[in-house]
């Protein structure tokens, strides 16, 4: 049985900032994280505390499963790189951008920006020695990350999993990007969000005395090919729930938010909006852009 011991999520409104000085080991490291790794750490911080495992994981028999989303870019970043990158024509010159558009770029750039540093930055923080796994950059890699937890752990190479999506958006180089896939995601719909889940063996949460929140009941995860010369598949993503009581809100099956763009982070973000709620079962439903199809159920145990 997979338990769900942990759980948190963390979305910004526009403007928000977030801070995750008080979950890092080592506080000089702070000017190391971009938006993302703080994200990332927040939620996971938040989630181990949750679980009652801030401060007892077991180090080398945890696993960290995360998704991240695309690579973010403030326009004050790139635009010196780029100024530095064109010739006389006004062109871009890869010979000058070796020579020196390179040279402008921030010396901490790469650690804000690059796809593995929030899970460095989580397992720096947290203490996690286990096995991991990155993936990039949807939803639809959130769920494989999922999928490759819940095998771990049912192989018994873990007692622990975190699994963590993570997403910084609202930035310069994803909101380009954004506006120019099939089926285009204004920037008023694009946030920045992490959100993560503890799953445990249900043999050492109760070794350890820890209370359950609820279970992952199920997890498919299926891939349908297509032409990538030709139009890519719709995105949807959907939520059906059954709540505990009437005034709860009652079942039903909505999409999120009014097509909130969350990335990798949807999946857990929906999962802890619902049993916040009320919920006690929670079906997440996934047709991703990259052709992955997924689905989850959730168990909420209700005290």
């Amino acid at each position: 049985m997979t338990l769900v011991t942990g759980l948190a999520s963390v979305v910004l409104s526009p403007g928000d900032a977030c801070d995750p000085s008080p979950f890092l080991r080592e506080k000089k490291s702070r000017k190391y994280l971009g938006l993302q790794d703080a994200l990332a750490v927040v939620s996971a911080g938040r989630a181990l505390a949750a679980a009652g495992l801030a401060a007892s994981l077991p180090g080398e028999r945890t696993g960290l499963y995360l998704a991240v989303g695309y690579i973010p870019f403030l326009e004050r970043d790139i635009a010196p790189v780029l100024e530095g990158s064109l010739d006389e024509r006004g062109d871009f010159s890869p010979t000058r951008f070796g020579a020196e558009g390179y040279t402008r770029a921030h010396p901490l750039l790469a650690f804000r920006c690059l796809p593995n540093m929030p899970a460095y930055h989580v397992a720096a923080s947290f203490g996690v020695e286990g096995p991991y796994a990155v993936l990039y950059p949807s939803a639809g890699q959130l769920y494989l990350a999922l999928e490759e937890a819940v095998q771990a752990l049912d192989r018994g190479e873990i007692d622990v999993a975190l699994v963590v999506g993570v997403a910084h958006q609202r930035n310069y180089l994803v909101e380009h990007h954004m506006r120019r896939i099939d089926d285009p995601v204004p920037r008023d719909r694009l946030f920045d969000a992490s959100a993560t889940v503890v799953l445990e063996r249900g043999a050492h949460a109760a070794g350890r005395g820890a209370p359950a929140l609820g279970e992952l009941a199920s997890v498919a995860v299926a891939y349908a090919p297509f032409d990538p010369l030709s139009r890519a598949p719709a995105k949807r993503e959907a939520v059906a729930v059954a709540s505990s009581t009437q005034a709860d809100g009652g079942g039903g099956d909505a999409a999120l938010d009014a097509g909130a763009e969350l990335g990798p982070a949807s999946p857990l973000v929906a999962l802890a909006r619902a049993w916040e709620r009320g919920a006690v079962e929670v079906v997440h439903r996934l047709e991703g852009r990259d052709g992955i199809t997924a689905e989850s159920r959730w168990l909420r145990r209700v005290s």
